[in-house]
């Protein structure tokens, strides 16, 4: 290995370091508590160092939102091949993507509530956004209905999907009631 690809990979490994020790901290902590002062200590570098790979919290929060988002497309997508049937397939991909909201709030908020600099819906949007709203127009698309744009059905979905999440998660919606609401959007919305 040439210094120059080592220099690459140990610049690859800080960076995924200082990621994963923010999503940490602000899973633990909350977003507040995620300073460059903090992550410099708890990666055990320094401030110019971390400010060599990010310019800011906002960058960090952005390579945190593309990690969820390959995570989330991921498990969306897992979630659906075994489902017997559109609406089984609906109501798996909708409950996984609630769980996802739920178990990850850090990075559930890193990328649909704070402002991390990430485009989305257009052209300058990063990959993962892409393909995690890929991941939902896959099963939902098939369930748009006839005369029903799949990408505008699936934004409505997901709309949907994001505002249970938020109410949720902000103990505005009683948790146990979930299954109930994901069959009602289910049959409603979806209509199958």
């Amino acid at each position: 290995m040439s210094v120059q690809e080592r220099k690459q990979r140990e610049r690859a490994d800080r960076e995924r370091l200082i990621v994963a020790t923010a999503r940490e901290l602000a899973e633990q902590q909350g977003w507040d508590a995620v300073t460059t002062r903090r992550l410099a200590e708890r990666i055990e570098y320094s401030q110019p160092v971390l400010y060599s790979h990010f310019r800011g919290k906002r960058e960090i929060i952005g390579a945190v939102a593309l990690e969820g988002a390959t995570e989330m497309a991921a498990a969306l997508r897992a979630a659906t091949p075994a489902a017997d049937g559109p609406r089984a397939r609906v109501t798996a991909l909708a409950r996984t993507y609630l769980d996802f909201a739920v178990h990850n709030p850090a990075v559930y908020d890193a990328m649909f509530q704070l402002d991390g600099g990430l485009a989305f819906a257009n052209e300058d949007t990063p990959q993962p956004l892409k393909d995690a709203f890929g991941a939902l127009l896959e099963t939902l698309g098939e369930v748009a209905g006839e005369g029903v744009h799949p990408a505008l059905f699936t934004e409505v979905f997901w709309a949907a999907l994001h505002g249970l999440a938020t109410l949720t998660r902000a103990g505005r919606l009683p948790p146990e009631d979930t299954g109930p609401r994901v069959d009602l959007l289910v049959d409603r919305l979806a209509m199958i």
